[in-house]
């Protein structure tokens, strides 16, 4: 039987200790901050967020070079492993195209996918992935579970400034924004369909309150959850008050805590949080 090896990005955000405990290879992006480049690895994101915050420009992400995933997947050009790489969503990077293209190129049996996501909701892909692959399963039925987790994932964004989704292209100010007022709060839905769709703003912090309390009582009401994540960008007790009320809720359920990636927290700016979470099919 062979072995399937996983690779990620570093725009996935996982808990402490998984990536090694499950033999996930991340193969990082950069970012340059005030024409400095750092690989995405090199800075928690508490040391990011401060570097940007001092920064006179706003920090520029680059996806890993096309050498650097070949590199990383000849690495396992052997008869017997298979490589099955998952990426974030090609809406927001060129990794999972970068990633396809060396893949084609390697000497190693590699798949690359666009998980249609990022950060911790990449995450429920990967984890998923590599323990399936520690059970022996093969890389057609992890494929087949990770479309269906894919489908059965929902991703929240709170934005409290849409400085940086728009200086970085991430958004257009048409997208059923009040353009002028880049100060307004939102909390943008990410579909597969490749769009960031709002589906709430204002000007307070109450904003995000009242549309987390109305989230309540739908996951409540809705299909049985499998996982909850919680990231976020310099707003940990936001998201800590979060998760207390959801563990309430969901005893039996993870709900994991965690800083974003630089490389998304870049886009993102200061004050976001994610609310991120997928169900049983």
């Amino acid at each position: 039987m062979k072995k399937i090896k996983i690779i990620t990005d570093s725009t996935v955000a996982l808990a402490p200790g998984i990536a090694e405990e499950l033999d996930i290879t991340i193969v990082p992006l950069s970012i340059m901050i005030d024409g400095t480049i750092y690989s995405d690895d090199q800075l928690s994101g508490e040391e990011f967020m401060k570097l940007m915050a001092e920064a006179h420009e706003l920090p520029k992400t680059s996806q890993p070079p096309i050498g650097l995933f070949l590199e990383t997947y000849d690495q396992f050009a052997d008869e017997d492993t298979q490589v099955l790489s998952i990426h974030v969503a090609q809406m927001l990077s060129g990794t999972p195209e970068a990633a396809r293209q060396a893949a084609n190129m390697s000497k190693a049996d590699v798949v690359a996918i666009d998980s249609g996501f990022v950060d911790q909701a990449l995450g429920f892909q990967v984890v998923k992935a590599a323990q399936m692959a520690k059970e022996g399963a093969t890389r057609e039925e992890i494929l087949a579970t990770l479309e269906e987790i894919k489908m059965h994932t929902t991703l929240f964004i709170g934005i409290s400034t849409l400085d940086n989704l728009v200086k970085g292209g991430r958004i257009g100010r048409t997208k059923g924004m009040i353009s002028s007022f880049l100060n307004i709060k939102a909390v943008l839905e990410m579909t597969l369909a490749g769009s960031l769709d709002p589906v709430a703003k204002g000007r307070g912090t109450k904003t995000f309150v009242k549309w987390f309390n109305e989230m309540k009582e739908t996951l409540v009401n809705g299909p049985t959850l499998a996982a909850i994540g919680i990231s976020h960008a310099d707003n940990l007790a936001f998201a800590n008050q979060m998760a207390t009320q959801l563990r309430e809720m969901f005893p039996n359920i993870p709900v994991t805590v965690l800083h974003t990636a630089s490389a998304v927290a870049t886009h993102t700016g200061p004050g976001a949080f994610a609310l991120e979470f997928y169900t049983k099919a």
